[in-house]
């Protein structure tokens, strides 16, 4: 028998070129790798599997044939929708030969749901995940309060968003109490900053209702209020929350969570505060109402008293009726005093409640000469510490906001 050439060179027997099994595969690889790069399949998933990794293994496979697929974990974890048995995908990728079981297979570089886009893919699984899980449930929402005494909004700080909501609130309630959580509302890192607000705000008890929203914009702009770490914190938050993302069309996961949905952002303005002047007008007429109430059936009273004086069986006790109805009278007359009294007081608490909540408000605080100073990345400067020479710091007036570099800081 002859001998097996060296596995690391090429034999010759008998005018024949020999390969070992190694040089054969390594050949063919070179072959795939060199020929096919960079290139798109269709195919359905199937044979899906998950390691402790974190990268995917799976067969694209179609009517008649079917091809072995990676996707390393880098990869993998930048995907936005989940992977599923049976969804038809293309993938790019490179095909390349796994060299210990001589397979060929493709390292996918990119992959996209056929026939939908991939963005509204993951929006339709998160919300049947979320909703299968319960968070959209209408018996766990949270009612708002009627009149709360402090808003907080979780929004940009830059955009014309924040004011919107601010004048429609103090054009409705002028005394309410604002506080102002500035977050990214899109790019990387939007959706953690928003998650870590509302929890933050969750901790502040003295937060009655907050406002978590952005102005509109496409499917990718809106993109960090369909992220599960913001249906989370909404779900997680005993503070009751008004979402308000976009215009009417848009719908995002976080609208389904929150308490409230608000067609926009000047929408929530108008739900989470009353009207000051048509609460006073409601209260006008109850007080109307309730009076004139009292006043007929004293009316009716009197009438059944006179009917039952012109009897001939109680002609003898007319003096005692008209003792009756003088006392009647008198009672009118302090129940009606003491209508008018209670009226009063409830127009005195709620001027007491509105200038309270006026010397509260931080627009009231910039009108009196007072500032709020932010650092470069939109932080609240509250000591001196918190920045360094040079740094450029932003100060908000009652009006405008001046920008300034440290020359200089006492501590």
């Amino acid at each position: 028998m002859n001998p097996i050439p060296n596995q690391t060179e090429t034999g010759n027997i008998e005018g024949r070129t020999i390969h070992t099994v190694s040089q054969l595969t390594r050949k063919i690889k070179r072959t795939l790798d060199d020929s096919f790069q960079r290139i798109w399949v269709v195919g359905e998933i199937s044979n899906l599997s998950r390691p402790a990794s974190g990268h995917l293994y799976f067969t694209l496979k179609d009517e008649k044939a079917q091809l072995s697929a990676v996707m390393w974990r880098s990869k993998a974890s930048a995907t936005k929708f989940e992977l599923r048995v049976g969804l038809e995908v293309l993938v790019y990728g490179n095909i390349t030969v796994y060299e210990p079981r001589g397979n060929y297979q493709i390292i996918v570089d990119k992959i996209e749901p056929k026939g939908i886009g991939i963005l509204q893919l993951a929006f339709l699984q998160m919300r049947e995940k979320l909703e299968t899980e319960g968070l959209f449930a209408p018996e766990r929402k949270r009612p708002l309060p009627s009149l709360p005494k402090r808003i907080a909004l979780v929004t940009s700080a830059s955009g014309a968003v924040v004011w919107d909501m601010i004048n429609t609130i103090t054009h409705r309630f002028d005394n309410i109490n604002i506080l102002l959580y500035p977050v990214k509302v899109q790019g990387e890192g939007a959706a953690q900053e928003i998650a870590a607000a509302i929890d933050d705000l969750n901790r502040r008890c003295e937060i009655d209702v907050m406002i978590v929203g952005r102005g509109g914009g496409s499917l990718e702009d809106l993109w960090a209020f369909n992220e599960e770490v913001v249906a989370r914190a909404i779900y997680a938050s005993h503070v009751p929350v008004i979402s308000a993302v976009g215009h009417e069309v848009d719908v995002t996961i976080a609208d389904l969570v929150a308490d409230r949905r608000a067609l926009t952002p000047t929408d929530a303005g108008q739900i989470v505060v009353p009207d000051k002047r048509q609460l006073e007008a409601g209260l006008q007429q109850s007080a109307m109402r309730l009076s004139s109430g009292l006043l007929n059936a004293v009316r009716n009273a009197r009438h059944r008293l006179d009917g039952v004086g012109t009897r001939s069986l109680f002609r003898r006790t007319v003096e005692r009726v008209r003792m009756y109805q003088q006392q009647l009278d008198e009672s009118v007359g302090r129940l009606h005093l003491h209508v008018s009294h209670r009226v009063e007081m409830q127009r005195s608490g709620l001027d007491a409640v509105a200038a309270k909540l006026d010397t509260l408000s931080p627009l009231k605080v910039l009108k009196r000469g007072y500032s709020i100073t932010q650092d470069e990345k939109g932080n609240v400067v509250r000591d001196a510490t918190e920045v360094g020479i040079g740094d450029t710091i932003e100060t908000r007036l009652a009006c405008g906001r001046l920008r300034s570099r440290v020359m200089s800081s006492e501590s």
